[in-house]
């Protein structure tokens, strides 16, 4: 059986190699009986997902309906009310999307990603909103610089850094996994957690518990 160290000294390329090797060797896994919870779950996760697609498309038809609908019908010009607090609550939102994003990248969690990616939306809606709504007004021209110098860019800049951490994510789980090969695009990337084939992708950053490995008897203890 190969210790630690035998594993430590071999190169990069050898333990992938290996890896696949013993992925080859074990095959797929045998399907579950039909009682276990993890077969239970994986039918469940999968309703819910067609359930999601459903959704997502009947929603994403009844908004292009919508927007037509509004694009006709709408006055150019409209006085509302609540004004400052729609404005305050936003940039409140604002405020927060960026001290998560500073405590997350402070402390080196996950959810720096999310927190990268709503800032970055929030960005993007608050330039928008800016000129949309600045137009044709003395304002027009500052809200116009400050999306295109300040907005817009600090948003590019807060998804080019969520698609790094997503690929150095997904390039720890495949050497993980033993493929040293490049990080394939996102849109080819599947989820993970499959519980039809086994655990889900969380067991790859959990080191193997150290008793199973003292428990665990030599080929010489078993020829004895």
């Amino acid at each position: 059986m190969l210790h630690e160290a035998e594993l430590r000294r071999m190169s990069r390329s050898e333990r992938a190699r290996l890896a696949r090797m013993l992925a080859a060797i074990d095959g797929p896994r045998p399907p579950r009986a039909t009682g276990d919870w993890r077969q239970r779950l994986f039918i469940a996760c999968d309703w819910r997902r067609r359930l999601l697609i459903a959704a997502a498309l009947g929603c994403a038809l009844t908004l292009a309906a919508w927007v037509g609908w509004l694009a006709v019908t709408l006055p150019g010009h409209y006085r509302a009310g609540g004004w400052s607090a729609a404005w305050v609550g936003f940039d409140g939102a604002m405020l927060f999307a960026f001290a998560a994003t500073a405590w997350a990248a402070w402390r080196r969690r996950q959810v720096l990603i999310l927190c990268l990616v709503v800032l970055a939306t929030l960005l993007a809606c608050d330039a928008w909103f800016d000129t949309a709504l600045d137009y044709a007004t003395r304002g027009f021209t500052l809200s116009l610089l400050l999306a295109l110098l300040v907005e817009l860019p600090l948003a590019v800049l807060a998804l080019m850094g969520a698609r790094r951490l997503l690929r150095l994510t997904f390039r720890r789980l495949d050497a993980l996994q033993g493929d040293s090969g490049p990080v394939p695009p996102f849109w080819k990337v599947p989820l993970f957690g499959d519980y039809s084939a086994g655990d889900g992708y969380r067991d790859l950053f959990r080191p193997p518990p150290a008793h199973l490995d003292e428990a665990a008897p030599s080929p010489g203890n078993q020829a004895a």
